[in-house]
């Protein structure tokens, strides 16, 4: 049964924009690891977290590095979750799809129980 769906696109050069004016902005919303992919990636990687957000609705805002968005060997997007969301999320399935193109990062999060 769907329990949440979130879904968030990011205009990619705002998004730089707002990483280069803001020092410590990049630190702050990414763990290391995501810090290394190309701002296309990072920026759908922020849709990814955003759209989380939105799916599960919770009552007290997360914790940005709580939710770590990684590619599994597939290549597919997938969430790493630790903290409050794990418990949050804690038997149920979520599902990510991200995308960038022409300037616009996406993201979908559907979460099932």
């Amino acid at each position: 049964m769907i329990d949440g769906i979130g879904i968030d696109v990011v205009d990619i050069k705002r998004f730089h924009e707002s990483l280069a004016r803001t020092p410590g902005l990049r630190e702050k919303l990414f763990t290391e690891s995501e810090c290394k992919v190309n701002e296309a990636s990072l920026a759908a990687r922020f849709a990814a977290k955003e759209a989380l957000y939105k799916a599960l609705s919770p009552e007290h805002g997360l914790h940005w590095h709580d939710a770590e968005v990684i590619n599994q060997l597939n290549g597919k997007p997938a969430f790493l979750f630790q903290g409050e969301i794990a418990d949050l999320v804690d038997g149920a399935s979520v599902h990510l799809s991200i995308s960038h193109d022409s300037g616009i990062a996406s993201a979908m999060v559907v979460v099932e129980r």
